[in-house]
Parts: C-alpha cells; structure tokens; sequence
C-alpha cells in the first residue's frame, strides 16, 4: 500500500462536501475537506430555503427520489443526536385553479411511489381548516416536509470531521489534482501557503465550481463535464405576522419548484425562491421584482397587504438545465463515467441536495468501495 497524506480529499465544504467527508471518516478513513473560502457552507448551502423536502415530486428511479427519501429521513434522525433545530413543520402544495388540481394528482401519485409517508389529499375545506388564510380548491398534504437550521447542521457535521480525526481546511482553494502512477491523486492546494499533498480518494463537491474543479484534474475527460448553468433565486421577506404555519408551495414550475413560502425558525414569513437564468453567480435583489411576487403569492394569499413585501437575499443554483429544458438528475459521476479510478465528480446538486444530503455522502462511499 503506498503512503498517503490522506485516505480521502473532499473539494468544497457546504452541506453536501461535509456530508461526503462525515460519511467518509465514520468508516475510519482519514479526510481533509479543503474549502476555498473562509468559511464553511458560504455558497449554495447558505442561500437557500432551509426546507427539508419530502420527496414528492422526483421522477421513479432517479437518484432524487431515492436520496432525498433517504437523506430526509437521516437529516432527521442527525438533528435529534447533534441537537440541531428543526421545525417539522409540515407542508401543503396547493392548486389554486383547476389545471392545479389535476397537476396534485400525478404528485400525489409520484409521491406514493417514492415511498414519502404519510402524504393525503385534501379538499379546500380540509386544507382551510389546518391555515384559515389560505385560498385554494385542493391540496396535498406532507407531514414530513420542515425546515431546519442548515448552518448549525453544517457545523456538527465539521465536528464529527474533526472529532474522527479529519481536517476542514478552509481559506485553501483546490487548484488541481492528477492521478498518480501506484493509484490515488496527487493534490494541489492554493491559499496563504499553497501546499501539495496526496490522497487515495478524491471527491469533488464544489457547487457553482464543479465543472471548473473537474477541468482541473489531469485525466478528466472534457467531454465528460456537463454544461454548467446558473439559476438565480431571489427571496422576499414579509413585514408583519406570518399568515401560516406550514410551508405552502403551489405546484412545481418548469426547471424548479417554484416560490413558495415558509415560515423561519425565528417565526419570521419569507417567499422565495424564483428562478432567472444568469451568466455568473449574482446575489443583488431587484426590488422590482416584488411586482411578480405579489401577483404570484395573492394566488394562495388573496390577503397580502401592498407594501408588506421586503427584499431579503439571494441564492444561485448550480444547474445543469437552461431555460426551457427539462431538469435532470444529480450528476454523481464515478470511475465508469471518467475512468479515473478512486474519483467521484459531483454535478448539478441543486435541490433537494441539502435534504439529501446525508444519502449523498453514503451514496458517494458506495461508490468509492468503502
């Protein structure tokens, strides 16, 4: 066996790296998470809507049905041991005509063949009577479905990385790997003080960078990186008492699942996110862009005041779609996709990759045969 500085070299410390290197160690490996910014879970896993998703709506076989049932179950079961908060809260996707109504049936369907528990239709009385405020002519219940306090999962995470002996090294952007002769990779690692080092595994989970990572190593077939595509999502905060107490999400919308609304940890109501296809990450907030939410959100919510709407935040999704195409799977690419030994590349771990999270990192050691 030859000597390596680690058993395995993480790219990126969000919530889907960190899952990836937590899974890694709990098998006794020894792991470095190398992050190019100063602090974990920056980028995607920091604008996002904290939501743990059910599983509803992911086509029969696909890795999100499969992980996102798995992981939700996990992330809870996570936040129990670590005492990370969450709110299980429930959700109700509504139709609000009657082309929505058809449209929660085949949810409705998909959801029972994922396996999601506990979902019911509901009729409009049903659904009134659990949020008096809202309108709709049906809707679909998920018991399952919260919201959770991502930044504080990211940090147990770090600290089972850390507790199993491993490393989450931050301000240290990857800067290129090759394989080497005897197997495993060599590393190298920019910064204040650039070093190299080497691995027998190597995972890639850098986000908005995947592709640019990939790019990086030596041996990675260009033909095998897909194109990178950056959906940005603006979200809106409610000045005010929030008008319900479950997530409320219409329909999913071609690409995403569209602006929905939740009500925070801190009980504060935001609305969020919507989707513009963008040439670079962007997290500005077009206050002008509340004109669509309005109009939008007064479908469920007739009663939203004018003026009640502040802009908040942004996020930026890595996806692997553009406009008007059809949303793929995750992209979990082992050695049968690149050919490089010992190497998984993460693609397009947009939603429900937070909720799946957990699943991801089992799935990225299975296929690492370890």
């Amino acid at each position: 066996m030859a000597d390596f500085d680690f058993d395995a070299v993480v790219v990126g410390a969000g919530a889907v790296g960190l899952a990836c290197g937590y899974a890694l160690s709990r098998r006794g490996l020894s792991v470095a998470v190398l992050e190019a910014g100063p602090l974990i879970g920056e980028g995607v896993s920091a604008r996002n809507s904290e939501v743990i998703h059910g599983g509803l709506y992911y086509p029969t076989g696909s890795l999100k049905a499969k992980l996102c049932v798995q992981g939700r179950r996990a992330l809870y079961a996570f936040c129990d041991a670590h005492k990370v908060a969450y709110d299980r809260c429930g959700k109700l996707v509504v139709a609000t005509d009657e082309a929505g109504v058809e449209r929660l049936e085949a949810i409705y369907a998909q959801a029972r063949t994922n396996d999601v528990e506990g979902v019911a239709r509901l009729t409009r009385a049903e659904a009134q009577a659990m949020e008096p405020e809202l309108f709709c002519l049906a809707a679909l219940h998920s018991p399952q479905s919260g919201v959770f306090d991502s930044h504080g999962y990211m940090l147990a995470l770090q600290g089972e990385i850390e507790a199993a002996g491993g490393a989450v090294v931050l301000s240290t952007p990857f800067e290129g790997a090759g394989p080497l002769e005897a197997g495993g990779f060599s590393v190298r690692a920019g910064g204040a003080e650039p070093v190299g080092l080497t691995c027998r595994l190597l995972v890639t989970a850098p986000g908005l960078s995947a592709q640019a990572v990939a790019a990086t190593i030596e041996g990675f077939p260009k033909a095998s990186i897909p194109a990178a595509h950056f959906g940005k999502g603006v979200y809106f905060r409610l000045s005010g008492r929030a008008p319900f107490s479950r997530l409320i999400y219409p329909p999913p919308i071609p690409g995403a699942l569209g602006t929905h609304y939740r009500r925070d940890l801190g009980g504060q109501a935001v609305f969020g996110p919507d989707l513009q296809y963008v040439d670079a990450p962007d997290y500005s907030v077009d206050p002008a862009r509340a004109a669509e939410f309005y109009r939008y959100i007064r479908k469920f919510w007739p009663d939203l005041p004018d003026g009640a709407l502040q802009p908040d935040y942004a996020g930026v999704r890595p996806k692997l779609h553009g406009p008007g195409e059809p949303q793929p799977d995750f992209r979990i690419d082992g050695p049968q996709a690149h050919g490089l030994d010992g190497l998984v590349a993460l693609f397009g771990i947009e939603s429900p990759g937070l909720t799946s999270s957990l699943a991801i990192g089992e799935e990225v050691a299975g296929r690492l045969g370890v």
